[in-house]
């Protein structure tokens, strides 16, 4: 039996790799998703872990920094924040 081949759908999915966490510890959207700035998921919004292992969106921890209160910790175990290397 010979069989043709007429059309082929690929499908993909990704996923960050983040240490443990699925959401963003600041607007507690899950990592596949936009954060509140961002239009599309993907290398436009990436994650920024810190050297505490928390994960987060590079724009809301950049926001968060931007903020008289964040004083440059952590928003969740308040350490300063230093990305991992």
């Amino acid at each position: 039996m010979k069989v043709t081949v007429k059309q082929w759908n690929a499908v993909a999915a990704w996923k960050w790799h983040a240490a443990d966490d699925e959401l963003c510890g600041i607007c507690r959207a899950k990592f596949e998703a936009t954060c509140p700035t961002c239009k599309y998921p993907g290398d436009g919004c990436p994650l920024i872990i810190g050297a505490c292992n928390h994960s987060f969106h590079m724009h809301c921890m950049l926001k968060w920094l931007d903020t008289e209160t964040s004083q440059g910790l952590c928003p969740m175990c308040r350490q300063p924040f230093s990305t991992a290397d």
